[in-house]
């Protein structure tokens, strides 16, 4: 389950495919685990509806709970830059 946390952790939201392909856990594994944390109240979802062209794809989206994903570094907009 720290697999699936440390990567909520470094990549923010994500659809419950995403997670279980980018950890390498299988889905049903990680749908169980998510379910364990969740519970726990550590992650948080919601259930989501995507289009790709014509194809609906409909999946469950969980991120940390109360956990904020820190700016990448990179270029900034100039709105960006004048907030600071």
């Amino acid at each position: 389950m720290n697999t699936i946390l440390d990567y909520l952790k470094a990549n923010g939201e994500k659809l419950d495919t995403e997670i279980a392909e980018a950890t390498g856990i299988p889905l049903a594994k990680t749908r169980e685990y998510l379910s364990e944390l969740s519970a726990k109240g550590e992650v948080m979802f919601c259930r989501s509806i995507r289009f790709e062209g014509e194809k609906k794809i409909e999946g469950m989206i969980y991120r940390i709970a109360g956990y904020i994903v820190k700016n990448k570094p990179g270029a900034k907009s100039k709105a960006q830059l004048k907030l600071n």
